[in-house]
């Protein structure tokens, strides 16, 4: 039997579990429509994990069961079985205990992504491109659905600011380790003189807020302008000629979309991610830690990385929260960023 103490409380889940079958049970359960799909939606959220702990449970008890009757038998084939099928437990297990650190409101939501050049021309949005392109291997290897509602190219290469929209099961929860600024060190292929150049970029990740959170936007604090898409931005743009940019006066925040081939449905997804970004905020003010969330108050640059990718003289990529370092840089750029994501979840549940 597997303890299931720590992070991961299967005692009150279950118990959980047994109020919300009682309320479903009951004879007024349907009278409000609304109160009801959250109450199901609750109970599917906590019975995915437990059933997932119970049957891993099983398999590890039909693995013991298995041992002891290997015992004193030399059959080869049933022992290679068996340890075939524990390699199969262990990966689960540790597959089951970064889902484990998923705790917050949020964290099985949609996420909404964000890249910033930082200061340095074509270096760092090259940077940032290169950034863009990390995120997008990352979750297509994850098998999420891709958007990219904003996509502005630099004027020589890279881009000058990029908006995607991330959609699959924890999301959120997996990108909002990567929300930070991020230091690349290089050859600059730029320079014909071939030094060395620092890049920064800024990364901010969002949750997709539901359409059942209220927040409250006042038609006069929006500034709404209408343009033509700078470009292609890859196979998930569309071509459009009706983009839409959004600026949310009181806050300074600006979002825009020119993914949709329609002004209107541009506009709709402008808004959702405006109102991701202010609830977003709103959390975070309540925690004081507004800077930390309004990338114009905080400089992209020295001293503020969460992350520094080293491509010369030498290639290591480090995380500066956990310490984490990988040589393999060309991986870790080609999406290869599941051990940072992992060691900043454990270490939060710490």
């Amino acid at each position: 039997m597997i303890d299931s103490g720590g992070v991961f409380d299967l005692d009150t889940k279950e118990k959980r579990i047994v109020e919300l079958n009682r309320e479903i049970e009951g004879k007024n359960f349907w009278s409000d429509n609304e109160a009801a799909q959250k109450v199901l939606k609750e109970r599917s959220l906590l019975q995915k994990p437990v059933e997932r702990w119970n049957n891993l449970n099983k398999d590890l008890d039909t693995c013991g069961e298995l041992i002891s009757l290997s015992h004193g038998e030399d059959n080869q084939s049933l022992l290679s079985e068996i340890q075939k099928e524990l390699n199969r437990i262990e990966k689960e297990l540790k597959d089951f205990e970064i889902m484990a650190m998923f705790s917050g409101e949020h964290d099985r939501a949609n996420a909404i992504l964000s890249i910033h050049p930082g200061a340095g021309g074509t270096e760092s949005q090259d940077w940032a491109e290169m950034l863009l392109r990390m995120y997008l291997r990352w979750a297509e290897r994850k098998d999420f659905k891709i958007e990219i509602t904003d996509y502005q190219p630099g004027e020589g290469a890279g881009i000058k600011d990029a908006t995607i929209t991330i959609s699959g099961e924890y999301a959120y929860g997996y990108l909002r380790a990567e929300s930070g600024i991020h230091r690349l060190v290089r050859i600059s292929p730029f320079d014909a003189n071939k030094r060395r150049h620092t890049s920064f970029a800024s990364v901010f990740v969002f949750p997709e807020v539901e359409d059942d959170i209220k927040i409250d936007i006042n038609e006069e604090d929006l500034k709404i302008d209408t343009y033509r898409s700078s470009g292609a931005g890859g196979q998930h743009v569309n071509v459009t000629d009706s983009a839409v940019r959004i600026t949310h006066i009181p806050t300074g925040i600006v979002v825009q979309c020119q993914n949709e081939r329609s002004q209107h449905k541009n506009k709709a997804t402008a808004m959702k991610i405006l109102r991701s970004k202010l609830f977003r905020i709103e959390q975070e003010r309540q925690r004081d830690k507004l800077e930390e969330i309004q990338g114009e108050k905080k400089e992209i640059g020295w001293g503020n990385q969460i992350r520094s990718y080293v491509l010369h003289p030498y290639r290591m990529v480090k995380d500066l929260r956990t310490k984490v370092e990988v040589g393999n840089a060309d991986a870790v750029l080609d999406g290869d960023i599941d051990s940072f994501i992992e060691a900043f979840l454990l270490k939060g549940a710490a």
